[in-house]
Formats: C-alpha cells, sequence, structure tokens
C-alpha cells in the first residue's frame, strides 16, 4: 500500500494520499497502517474512533479540546463529501488565525492529519459520513468551540446560511476563546 504525506501551509497539519484499487464490484483502500510510511510527524497512539453523520449543509466546528487532554485527529470521509478546515489557535505559532482548506471525499483517497492546537471544523458538501481517530477521548469540560464565520479568521465556507447547531453558532470569537498557551 502506497501512502503520501502533503505538508501544507500549517506546521504540523498534513494531508495523507492513499492508493485507491477500483473495480467492477467497488474499491478498497486502507486509511490507516502503523508500519506503512513515515509518521515521524504523526503521533500515533490513537485511543478513540469516531463515525458521524451530517447531512447536505451542515457545518460543524470550529471544534478543539483544552488541555491535559488536547487530541490529535485523523480524519477520513466513508461517504460523501466535505469541506474541511483547520485554524492555527496557537497564540504564539507565526501562522495564529491562518487556516487550510481541503475537499475530502469518499473518491478521493485523502484524509488529514489535525495536531492539537488546532481547531477543526467542516461543511458537508453532500450527505456525508466522517470517521476520524483521536489521540484523547473526549472529556465535556475541556470541549470548546470558535465561531465558524469569525472575521479576523475569515473562512470563506462558500455558503451563507449553513445547519448549524446552537452551540457552535454561539461559540466565541478566536480573540475571546480559551485556546492553547
Amino acid at each position: 500500500m502506497a501512502f503520501f504525506k502533503k505538508r501544507t501551509d500549517l506546521e504540523g497539519v498534513f494531508i495523507i494520499e492513499s492508493n485507491i484499487y477500483r473495480d467492477d464490484r467497488g474499491f478498497f483502500t486502507e486509511a490507516f497502517v502503523l508500519d506503512s510510511f513515515d509518521y515521524s510527524d504523526i503521533p500515533s497512539g490513537f485511543v478513540q474512533d469516531n463515525i458521524s453523520f451530517s447531512k447536505k449543509n451542515v457545518l460543524r466546528g470550529l471544534h478543539y479540546q483544552l488541555k491535559p487532554f488536547p487530541q490529535d485527529k485523523l480524519v477520513f470521509v466513508i461517504k460523501g463529501k466535505i469541506l474541511d478546515v483547520v485554524v492555527d489557535i496557537r497564540e504564539k505559532s507565526s501562522t495564529y488565525m491562518k487556516h487550510v482548506k481541503i475537499e475530502l471525499s469518499s473518491d478521493s483517497g485523502r484524509s488529514i492529519f489535525v495536531p492539537r492546537g488546532f481547531a477543526h471544523g467542516f461543511l458537508a458538501l453532500e450527505d456525508t459520513y466522517l470517521y476520524y481517530k483521536v489521540t484523547n477521548t473526549f472529556v465535556k469540560e475541556l470541549d470548546r468551540s470558535i465561531r465558524w464565520d469569525d472575521p479576523d479568521i475569515g473562512i470563506d465556507w462558500g455558503i451563507t446560511n449553513p445547519l448549524i447547531s446552537d452551540k457552535d453558532n454561539e461559540a466565541p470569537l478566536l480573540r475571546n476563546a480559551e485556546v492553547f498557551l
């Protein structure tokens, strides 16, 4: 199996591409194999796997978890398509408040690694099943969100009125949020 790791403009955020083998029955791909290639930049030790379903035009995020249980995430699309966004929320970083966007789909063979210190969100471009691995379990008291439409971050989601939870709609702007120090 061949995996290819691509760096993004945000240090520690990687796009991972894997081969997809297709035939008239469907397809096969390996989404994660620890010994497949150099994961030296990507912490292993995933402790929880999550699956979510989002209807088209649902926007989730921007989410992160505070210390002492921050989460690294490895995000895959099982079925569907999303616009995935990662924001640097490390105040002392040279890329603080910068973001990267990538389209992930079940057909692309791509996944994205989101390290601790970054907020993550996505917009479902169609009905989508998302699968992601995390390095710490969910702790509700440490769960945080940043406004999806924070003008200081300036993400162009390509939509003005997404379906969004009350929690995400009421999230603070990054300048008022608890973040990593």
